[in-house]
């Protein structure tokens, strides 16, 4: 019990005591911030230790700190509980949480404010695991806030840059859409089962009303959507590239992107009660794994190539989770393989970055592979396992999420998963194009003038994580999924485990064979595109090219729909409440005045005024008793 409190408190305080002590912390701020994420990892693989050596019905574990509140109806714990599905996510946030704190030290050696950095950095774990260790949605919406608060201050780091400054901001108002969905699910659920605890509502959806489970899960999937960067909601992501490179591995690798698909699959029984729901999450994910891929085929900036790739990852992962039971292990090993080779990617091009003068247009890289040797083969790891080729983790999760989609039932399944094995090809193609631009042809760079660079290698406190991500690169997938595994290890946490089809709509082994020919052609089709790189964008190109480099229109989209009309909506309000509300108001004292002015002329405060007044009242009051006596 004390152990679950300390995993996510450690970080806390950790953060506290670096954003608190102030300068005086500074020479030695980054260590603590280190020590404190590697601590806390221990304490989750003590845990699982000792969760695996208990029965599979005994293994969650549930602590209540204190009652947070409590009314007439309804009481809310402050309560942690550790189960299968939450020790994975506490494992990859503090596991790949702490090396990328490690690679920080050598990325923000010369940063100012790294001390300050490092702490974010704990706040940021935290808040992440109070989300994912949460017994309930009240303080998962807690920890959900906290990850918002988080990311605002990293992606705004270097708030000195407009552009970092504007991201920031940009990524916290998104994000509020979808914070307002989970808010008033929340409500809902307290609404209808006067309970927010999932070990005790979960197992009652089944006996709601079918509208009500209806709007309760699409208000979970706005909620993921805005975390995990899902059409409509995705267009936070590609600006938050402006955040220190470690902010980017940490958000689209071990944190806030997955916080999304975790709170799909922990609330499982209710998309299942939902079908409505349920298929607006397969929908959700399809879409945005190729909207994803096909803005990651036009960018030049590395970090947000990567960027793009994450979005379309994390929507294999939600198109998995709305799969129901078959698909929810699925979605948690591409989930667990991605935390390990897209914080690898990450972490290679800020290494790329770091010996390029900070440089993240990859027209001005090439041949690299050369001078830093060690990037070249870690990062060239991670592009083998995101694009699929086998044995490397990507090609056994992403695969067994193409294959459950196919053999869905319905008509959908053939689309869905053809959607899916598309975006494998397209997936090939930008990720060769990345590594081709980065790291093969001839060198791009300047050796002389203002521009001049001079690439080596990275520091071995950036080069060490790096590698051990790179094994995880390898060997993740077949660990996580051969023999079901992760299949049998979940089903206690997230409904019975689900046996894959035993007919399949196209043979499995003919289904993989397709998928590797559409990669193969993926990546035949970027060697032939990169063979000669321009120093600059074309001056005409395509209308689909133009598209994908203004990310799909998704902000012209939201600008024309939601933000020009809210505006004008603004400004009708303006009108209203200055002359409507605001003449209402502003009425009542002037008429109270004029009423003041007008009683006012009756207090003259001359005695022998009020004399008569008193006179004439009597003979008045004197004539009406006379003549009602007579």
């Amino acid at each position: 019990m004390t152990a679950l409190a300390l995993l996510p408190l450690i970080p806390l305080a950790g953060a506290a005591v670096l954003l608190l002590a102030g300068r005086r912390s500074d020479r030695w701020g980054h260590w603590l911030g280190c020590l404190a994420a590697a601590a806390s990892f221990v304490v989750a693989a003590v845990l699982f230790a000792r969760m695996l050596s208990r029965p599979a019905a005994d293994r969650p574990v549930t602590v209540t700190l204190y009652r947070w509140f409590a009314g007439s109806t309804i009481h809310v714990d402050m309560a942690l509980r550790l189960d299968q599905l939450s020790m994975c996510f506490a494992l990859l946030i503090t596991g790949v949480g702490t090396l990328i704190h490690i690679y920080s030290i050598g990325y923000m050696s010369h940063d100012p404010g790294r001390r300050r950095f490092f702490g974010f950095l704990n706040l940021f774990l935290g808040a992440m695991l109070i989300l994912v260790l949460a017994a309930n949605l009240v303080v998962l919406y807690l920890g959900w806030e906290g990850v918002g608060l988080a990311s605002y201050l990293l992606i705004g780091f270097w708030q000195h840059k407009p552009s970092a400054a504007t991201a920031a901001k940009k990524a916290f108002v998104v994000n509020r859409v979808g914070d307002m969905g989970l808010a008033i699910a929340v409500a809902l659920v307290v609404k209808t089962f006067h309970d927010t605890t999932f070990a005790s509502f979960l197992p009652r959806v089944g006996g709601g009303s079918g509208s009500t489970m209806t709007w309760l899960g699409l208000l979970l999937l706005l909620g993921a959507c805005a975390k995990s960067a899902q059409v409509p909601l995705q267009s936070w992501l590609g600006d938050a590239m402006e955040g220190p490179t470690p902010v980017s591995a940490l958000i689209h690798a071990a944190t806030m992107v997955t916080a999304g698909v975790y709170l799909i699959v922990r609330c499982g029984p209710v998309f299942e009660a939902a079908p409505v729901a349920r298929g607006f999450v397969i929908a959700v994910g399809t879409v945005t794994l190729l909207f994803g891929a096909v803005i990651g085929c036009a960018k030049d900036d590395i970090k947000k190539a990567l960027a793009a790739s994450t979005m379309s990852q994390i929507g294999y992962m939600v198109l998995a989770a709305g799969l129901g039971p078959v698909g929810y292990a699925l979605a948690i090993a591409h989930l667990l393989a991605h935390g390990c080779f897209k914080a690898g990617l990450f972490l290679g091009a800020g290494s790329v970055m770091h010996g390029m003068n900070d440089q993240v247009d990859m027209r001005r890289y090439g041949g690299l592979r050369k001078v830093m040797p060690i990037t070249a083969v870690t990062f060239g790891l991670g592009y083998l396992a995101i694009i699929g080729v086998p044995p490397f983790s990507g090609f056994y999760t992403k695969d067994g999420i193409i294959e459950a989609a196919v053999d869905q039932p319905g008509a959908t399944g053939p689309v869905v998963g053809a959607v899916a094995v598309l975006g494998a090809g397209i997936t090939a193609f930008y990720m060769t194009r990345v590594m081709a631009m980065t790291f093969f042809g001839d060198p791009r760079w300047s050796t002389s003038g203002e521009d001049a660079v001079h690439p080596h290698e990275s520091p071995g406190s950036m080069t060490a994580p790096m590698i051990v991500l790179a094994l995880g690169s390898i060997g993740a997938g077949a660990a996580l999924v051969w023999g079901g595994r992760l299949r049998d290890f979940l089903a206690p946490a997230v409904q019975p485990g689900a046996e894959p089809a035993e007919q399949h709509l196209i043979p499995a082994g003919a289904l993989t064979a397709i998928v590797l020919v559409v990669v193969a052609i993926g990546i035949a089709a970027a060697v032939w595109a990169t063979r000669s790189v321009p120093a600059t964008a074309p001056a005409t190109v395509g209308p689909l090219t133009r598209a994908a480099r203004r990310d799909l229109y998704g902000d012209a989209f939201n600008e024309t729909v939601f933000e020009r009309p809210g505006q004008a909506l603004t400004r009708v309000l303006a009108v209203l409440d200055r002359e409507v509300i605001g003449g209402v108001v502003a009425g009542v004292p002037t008429a109270v005045h004029a009423a003041s002015e007008g009683l006012r002329r009756w207090q003259t405060g001359y005695v022998r005024g009020y004399a008569l007044t008193m006179l004439c009242g009597a003979v008045i009051l004197a004539g009406a008793v006379a003549v009602g006596i007579s």
